[in-house]
């Protein structure tokens, strides 16, 4: 069995082909649920966040699990396969592994470095562990990929490359919406960061990508207020910056006096219309208005953009700034990705000697059956032997055994760890004519599964 990845992320769809397939919650249950139980695939794990979908799974052959792979993601995102097809990247077996941890990383994000993807790796597995569709394989992968993407962070300063998508678009609008009293002198010398200290932002959502905005702005000393169709959900969040909440029947009369507006709020459909906006810029005396969508699909009708003073900056904004400088990221990556290679090749070494481990075992299990053989027929042929000799005898032939088995066991195990480790297992077989029943036969434990070991490790 090996892992296969098929996906989708920002690096191969357009934003317009993300948001197509983006998945509720219940959806992402029916796609576990049916790989789970799928032909050609057995355990799943699914990330969906706004850059990205992809499907983990353990599959008995390549072939056959792409297929299914490519099927259930069409079915379940309601997207033809023939149109989802060009979009769709396949990883398998160690490219698999190496992808996943270049995703923990914060490697493979649209902000390179940006810390938002690990938590949501973490909540992904997560969700799959609750729904029972993890084993072995994949508990093992992500919780390696769940380390890995600490250490990156831990180790290198990433961090400082890895800007989120919230501080990149707050940094593409503050200057654009900036009071008039901002000489473009004092701009040049200003950072985003003290220009957003003097704004009234509105925030429209009270999830993970809102609280990280309302949080960011209010590091920064913004006036922020939270707006939530569940007014207690928006007060929670405000009262854990130190901002105001309010019903989102409000967000016209809000927007009168605001700098800024930050929507995601995960809704199937846009939240704010064109007709707001344009009414609200009417009454704005001719004040720019920055509006950052971060939502997918999106929450703003995007004809917003066309209104006089209105400035917007959404995922596709985010996407082609992040492109035309590079991902502006110097710091560390290299150091990061050495980190990555190591962990790949670490945890593909362990793999192979954990594949060899039957075949050992049962090849001790041989070498026991025959010396228990052969001590019955001593005590047949040798009947008057006292309990002492008996038992001296038996102990030295099981060591002579122990220390002939001893170094190609040993040896085995450290030649399985080299990419070409298979053929020393098949030698092993070939050699000592086990048969691969008794080596399928020998049971692994089952990996203890940690819910809490994200915040542990």
């Amino acid at each position: 069995m090996s892992v296969l990845v098929v996906g989708l992320s920002h690096r191969s769809a357009t934003v317009e082909a993300l948001e197509d397939v983006a998945l509720s919650r219940d959806s992402v249950v029916k796609v576990l649920e049916e790989v789970h139980s799928a032909e050609h695939l057995s355990e799943a794990v699914v990330i969906s966040t706004c850059n990205r979908l992809e499907l983990y799974a353990d599959v008995a052959t390549f072939h056959g699990g792409v297929e299914e792979a490519g099927r259930i993601l069409s079915v379940h995102t309601g997207v033809p396969l023939e149109l989802l097809t060009p979009y769709l990247y396949v990883h398998y077996a160690e490219r698999a592994v190496s992808h996943l941890f270049h995703v923990a990383s914060g490697l493979d994000s649209m902000v390179v470095g940006e810390t938002q993807i690990l938590g949501q790796v973490r909540e992904a597995f997560r969700f799959a562990q609750t729904s029972g569709t993890t084993g072995r394989v994949l508990s093992e992968l992500f919780q390696s990929a769940l380390r890995v993407g600490k250490r990156a962070h831990a180790e290198t300063n990433i961090d400082d490359a890895g800007r989120s998508l919230v501080t990149v678009g707050l940094a593409t609008l503050a200057p654009s919406v900036a009071p008039d009293g901002w000489s473009v002198g004092r701009m040049d010398g200003t950072s985003w960061r003290e220009l957003v200290a003097d704004f009234r932002v509105v925030v429209v959502g009270a999830g993970s990508m809102s609280a990280l905005a309302a949080t960011t702005l209010a590091e920064t000393g913004a006036d922020v207020v939270v707006v939530n169709r569940t007014l207690d959900h928006a007060q929670r969040l405000a009262d854990s910056i130190g901002g105001t909440a309010a019903p989102i029947s409000a967000i016209p009369d809000l927007l009168h006096d605001a700098d800024l507006l930050v929507s995601c709020t995960g809704a199937a459909g846009i939240v704010i219309a064109h007709d707001m906006i344009e009414t609200v810029i009417q009454r704005r005396a001719g004040r720019p208005l920055g509006i950052l969508d971060l939502a997918m699909p999106h929450d703003v009708d995007s004809t917003v953009a066309q209104l006089p003073g209105v400035v917007l900056t959404d995922l596709a904004t985010l996407a082609d700034a992040n492109d035309a400088d590079g991902g502006a990221v110097t710091v560390d990556v290299d150091a990061v990705r050495s980190i990555v290679v190591d962990e790949v090749s670490a945890f593909s070494a362990a793999r192979r000697v954990d594949r060899v481990a039957p075949t050992v075992i049962a090849l001790r299990t041989m070498a026991a059956d025959v010396v228990e053989a052969e001590l019955g027929r001593m005590e047949g042929r040798l009947p008057g032997l006292d309990e002492r000799t008996r038992a001296e005898v038996a102990a030295t032939v099981r060591r002579v055994v122990d220390k002939l088995l001893h170094s190609p066991t040993v040896r085995v195990k450290e030649l399985a760890s080299q990419p070409d480790g298979a053929s020393y297992e098949d030698a092993l077989r070939e050699l000592f004519s086990l048969d691969h029943r008794s080596i399928d036969a020998v049971a692994k434990p089952d990996v203890t599964i940690d819910l809490e070991w994200g915040e542990r490790a």
